[in-house]
């Protein structure tokens, strides 16, 4: 079975990931999340930035009102 999309490890089946979750339940295994996605620390702080300065900062109200109707005309035809 090739690895879930962070290289975690996958049961081959449905009864595979049933006996899992089974065991998950009842406390015998516990459930290990990844903690890496790929990106580092610099990289986290900078989308974080801009897409506070993008969504809030540079933008009125008004301004993103009117995008949203120009988005709304094109996407629904009116």
């Amino acid at each position: 079975m090739p690895p879930g999309p962070k290289g975690e490890k996958r049961p081959a089946g449905a009864i595979g990931s049933a006996v899992r979750v089974m065991r998950i339940a009842t406390g015998e295994e516990t459930e290990t999340l990844p903690t890496n996605d790929g990106k580092g620390p610099a990289a986290k702080a900078l989308g974080a930035k801009d897409g506070a300065a993008r969504a809030t900062k540079a933008m009125t109200p008004e301004r993103r009102a009117e995008i949203a109707r120009k988005t709304a005309a094109k996407r629904w035809g009116t």
